[in-house]
């Protein structure tokens, strides 16, 4: 199975992400999962895919051109693509994974996140995507997205759409449920 994680290239300031890195990449290692994700070195980005590479694990990363040094690539992937802007990452990202997984992250996480979700409300494809909502990073989002539902704007079953939970635990049983 190969999971992509969509998530930031800055590091986050909140302990418990690192706590979940080093805790779902071990999941991943015991479970021969692949970690496909932006490529980076830096941020969250990076320390997940050490983490996973420090277990043995398989990491593919995928990065723009234009992002080489900015992001800093990751050095020690097992693969590493490069591709010519964002939205060629993000189709890349979206044909090498089965399903998603959204970590704490800024406005490109947010990005990757809205473009697969709509790729999915358009029938585009069927992949399971869901929000790990670690240490309720992404209350607020996801209240908007019930308030939009509430005013008319997000219909109910595009919003079911987007699973989230605060355990990798129910993530993991939704892919296994989802997956196709």
């Amino acid at each position: 199975m190969k999971i992509c994680i969509f998530c930031g290239a800055s590091a986050s300031l909140d302990p418990k992400v690192e706590l979940e890195i080093k805790s779902l990449m071990s999941f991943f290692s015991a479970n021969d999962i692949e970690l496909i994700y932006g490529g980076a070195g830096i941020g969250i980005m990076g320390s997940l895919a050490t983490e996973l590479i420090n277990k043995g694990g398989k990491v593919t990363g995928v990065i723009p051109r234009q992002l080489m040094k900015k992001e800093i690539a990751h050095g020690g992937l097992s693969q590493l693509h490069v591709v010519k802007d964002m939205h060629d990452r993000k189709k890349m990202m979206y044909d090498l994974s089965d399903a998603f997984l959204i970590f704490p992250g800024g406005m490109g996480t947010l990005d990757e996140l809205f473009e697969i979700l709509t790729w999915k409300q358009l029938g585009i494809h069927q992949k399971p995507i869901a929000i790990l909502n670690i240490n309720h990073y992404f209350d607020h989002l996801l209240s908007f997205l019930d308030h939009a539902v509430d005013r008319g704007l997000i219909k109910s079953q595009d919003r079911s759409l987007l699973f989230d939970s605060e355990k990798w635990e129910s993530i993991w049983s939704y892919f296994q449920e989802n997956l196709k």
